[in-house]
């Protein structure tokens, strides 16, 4: 991650392995020792970059926390490999857990927790259904950066108890007219392995006139498809990954004066496949779930998501900047079909041969508003206020039988909030509140057949909620060093779905159910950073718990919310470092160990298990560019083994998690011709035959979702702009 600030991994706060300390301390001896830095100076560009996630626009060392950007650069050399958005958090962010490489995105959690996934800051996340399948949003084409916070924060909304993930899409620089044409072909040498991509991009940036004001547009249109895809070992993978997907995307915008006035529409469909079904593995043998050719008996899976936003911005409005964001997002996700326990009803058909699956649906509008004020009647003082509103109705349905499985959940969130900053020479102090007021409505409904066809008495449930933040920056003079310390709360709803669809006693009514008391989490951050001439290394411990958290317990195949503590400790380091204008170096070290309780009142004596916290994990970067005209990329990407909860069940229900690890390498190399920029990309370089995290490591996973990673994979690009 391009000018990343570190978050924390500890094993009870583990210290990094000696290898790792060696390592970090080689790259700061020799960048003490670099008098003239062949290039811009990482110092240079921390300087130059801001993010806005924290609802300002501040630059990186002014911000007491860990935060990052995932610059343009970042992302073309990772698409180059692979298009799975997952793969690159995975990469760029130390706290995320491993892709599954799948279109489900389980346990891709952030510091053991759920992240909070934006589009132009328009919520793309469902917590009151999270169904895993929210990672499918947006072509990378489209994007510009991605602006990361690791660790609870208010500062968006709700659902970021692990962090926020902030996709910002591009927009117009230079004026005039430029386009772009990209095409990807890819395969593994194998059948049922071929991948292809094409995408055409328009931006358009006019000059003001003397009787018209300056505007702007792009426009992006692009396509891809992947087929199966084999393992290592050459085995057909299982199929619950994406097929094909598209995007079309466009955003156009006008100055005047001082102010800004701006339009954003995105549609994104992905969708999985209809023309091949899973063969069922085997855990006792090792032997991965597989895929033949075959007809589906329900419908293929999918994503839709329709993001929209029209913002107003003012650059001098009462000595300060004012913005105003109204947005709209519709999400629907369905899901593998079959003969499912939880879906049989007797009134319909035989136990045992009833076929359906489900669908989420969830519909979000909302307005975001800020005004930052610097030097607010003393220099260095600045206060950033406003007004929040979020409206969200989620529901899941069974599609075949047109059967309500989670009732709609109508969710309203008013949330007004003030911070204020100040800056007095090396030190920066913040400190801000959030006053959240919520409410949940959801009608009288009906449980499934296989909950007994409960009746649930509706009504509402309110929740208010004032969430804090406090932190500061001190900056050591011209050293390069600088430390942070943070508080920072967050705040969600659990999984209300998951809790509303499995209840079983009858009486019950939506006010009496307790589970549906707001998670609030908090989190303690310290970390240091330093950016010298040519090297760069930044490191934090951190501790987040959460007295009421949300964690989901399966049993039997039928998956339980438990309202339990929760707490998560951490430790991330980063390290860079330019040997010279060719050759620069690159490491990231994260773990992460989270505890929680087998029931309320318990000690908190259970690891956080594979859908909420991710493997420790190594990764190594070399960059070199001979030439202006070439670059080279190396990653090298290891996750280690992991076996956690050991001996401990939920009923009947082993709890235990088992984890063998792997190590993986990519290449990625571009060329610029007088034709168009070439590129090769090759996942899985030594072809290394490996299960996936979550595939080899949740407790409850069956032979039918036993996962191998991808084989070696090549993809040849090609992109013309003109």
């Amino acid at each position: 991650m391009s000018l990343s600030r570190s978050a924390a991994r500890p094993h009870a706060l583990a210290a990094p392995r000696p290898h790792l300390l060696a390592l970090a301390c080689a790259l700061l001896a020799q960048g003490a020792q670099a008098d003239e830095p062949a290039t811009e100076t990482p110092r240079q560009q921390l300087e130059a970059v801001v993010v806005t996630a924290t609802r300002g626009s501040k630059a990186l060392d002014r911000i007491p926390g860990a935060v990052g950007v995932i610059s343009r650069a970042d992302i073309e050399t990772q698409t180059l490999v692979s298009e799975d958005p997952s793969a690159l958090l995975a990469l760029q962010v130390p706290g995320y857990a491993p892709s599954r490489q799948k279109l489900s995105n389980f346990g891709e959690g952030l510091r053991g927790r759920n992240a909070l996934l934006l589009l132009d800051g328009i919520p793309q996340t469902n917590p009151l259904r999270f169904g895993g399948r929210e990672g499918y949003f947006a072509d990378a084409m489209i994007v510009d950066h991605i602006e990361v916070v690791s660790g609870a924060s208010a500062a968006q909304g709700m659902g970021a108890t692990g962090g926020i993930i902030n996709t910002i899409t591009r927009r117009p620089t230079q004026a005039g007219t430029q386009q772009s044409v990209e095409v990807k072909l890819g395969t593994q040498l194998k059948d049922d392995s071929g991948s292809w991509k094409t995408g055409y991009l328009l931006q358009h940036r006019s000059e003001a006139t003397a009787s018209s004001q300056p505007w702007d547009v792009i426009f992006y249109a692009g396509t891809q498809s992947q087929d199966t895809g084999v393992d290592g070992a050459g085995r057909a993978l299982a199929t619950e990954s994406l097929h094909r997907s598209a995007d079309m995307f466009l955003k156009a915008g006008t100055d005047f004066g001082a102010q800004r006035l701006q339009l954003m529409l995105n549609g994104f469909n992905a969708s999985g496949f209809d023309d091949r079904v899973d063969v069922p593995g085997d855990r006792k043998t090792g032997q991965p779930t597989t895929s033949a050719d075959g007809t589906l008996a329900w419908d293929a899976p999918r994503n839709r998501v329709r993001s929209a936003s029209l913002e107003w911005t003012h650059d001098a409005l009462a000595g300060g900047r004012a913005s105003v964001q109204l947005f709209k997002q519709d999400f629907k996700a369905r899901y593998s079909g079959g003969v499912i326990s939880t879906f049989q009803d007797a009134s319909i058909a035989p136990v045992g041969t009833l076929i359906d699956q489900s669908e989420i649906v969830a519909k979000k509008w909302g307005l975001r508003s800020s005004w930052v004020r610097p030097d607010l009647g003393l220099t260095g003082l600045e206060l950033t206020t406003g007004l929040d509103l979020l409206d969200d109705t989620s529901s899941q349905r069974l599609t075949q039988t047109g059967r309500t499985w989670v009732p709609p959940l109508h969710y309203r969130s008013l949330a007004p909030f003030a911070q204020l900053e100040y800056e007095f020479g090396p030190l920066t102090v913040r400190g801000g509140l959030r006053d959240e007021h919520t409410r949940l409505q959801v009608d009288t409904y009906r449980t499934l057949a296989f909950y007994n066809n409960t009746l649930v008495q509706g009504g509402e449930r309110r929740a208010n909620q004032l969430v804090k933040s406090l932190g500061g920056v001190w900056r050591f003079g011209r050293s390069g060093w600088s430390a942070f310390v943070s508080y920072n709360e967050g705040f969600g709803p659990p999984d209300a779905g998951l809790i509303l669809r499995a209840v079983k006693t009858a009486n019950q009514a939506v006010p009496q159910l307790v589970d549906l008391q707001p998670i609030v989490v908090k989190n303690h951050e310290v970390g240091v950073n330093w950016r010298g001439g040519a090297s760069s290394l930044s490191a934090s411990v951190y501790r987040s718990r959460s007295e009421l958290g949300s964690q989901i317990v399966v049993s039997n195949g039928i998956g339980t919310v438990q309202r339990v503590p929760i707490e998560v400790q951490g430790l991330e380091l980063t390290a860079e470092h330019r040997f010279n204008r060719e050759l620069k170096l690159n490491t990231t070290y994260a773990r992460t160990l989270g505890h929680t309780a087998s029931a309320p009142g318990q000690p908190l004596n259970l690891a956080l298990g594979a859908r909420s916290q991710g493997p420790d994990k190594l990764l190594l970067g070399a960059q070199w560019t001979p030439s202006d005209a070439w670059s080279s990329q190396l990653n090298l990407s290891h996750y280690r083994p992991r076996d956690a909860n050991v001996g401990k069940f939920s009923g009947t229900t082993s709890l235990a998690e088992h984890f063998s690890g792997y190590t993986v390498l990519d290449l990625a190399t571009r060329w610029q011709t007088a034709y168009g920029q070439w590129g090769l990309g090759v996942e899985n370089l030594l072809n290394r035959r490996y299960f996936t995290y979550y595939g080899e490591a949740n407790y409850s996973g069956t032979n039918d979702d036993y996962y191998a990673g991808r084989g070696r994979t090549y993809t040849l690009s090609w992109r013309r702009d003109f």
